[in-house]
């Protein structure tokens, strides 16, 4: 699983997330109380500050060839990676593109990304 976005505590749940303005908008692919659907499988609700727990902004990294990477997207068993160690000969080196100036990114088979874990700011 592959997260790169906000989420949302309510009510013991957690929900993918954005913030609009002083609230927050939260996603489910389901029918809940509350919620409006937006388009099939997509159901919006929009909280107000108190009315939730907590917001973070969850990252998924990893690891491939041994160098530092965000997991950006998912599609089959390749892993869109964007190269988080800072040196340009490296990221080169791996065959990475520069996407933009300074930021380097590539896909990877999902096979040989190792240490893949969720960080939450």
């Amino acid at each position: 699983m592959m997260r790169d976005g906000y989420v949302v505590s309510w009510q013991g749940q957690e929900f993918d997330a954005a913030p609009d303005g002083d609230r927050v908008r939260i996603y489910s692919t389901t029918a809940l109380d509350g919620f409006e659907e937006i388009r099939p499988g997509r159901f919006v609700r929009v909280l107000d500050p108190d009315e939730y727990d907590e917001m973070s902004y969850v990252r998924t990294l990893c690891t491939w060839r041994g160098e530092p990477f965000i997991v950006l997207a998912e599609a089959d068993n390749w892993l869109r990676l964007e190269y988080t160690g800072g040196r340009a000969p490296v990221a080169r080196q791996l065959g990475l593109e520069e996407f933009d100036y300074g930021v380097y990114q590539g896909w990877a088979p999902a096979g040989e990304v190792r240490d893949r874990y969720e960080h939450r700011i």
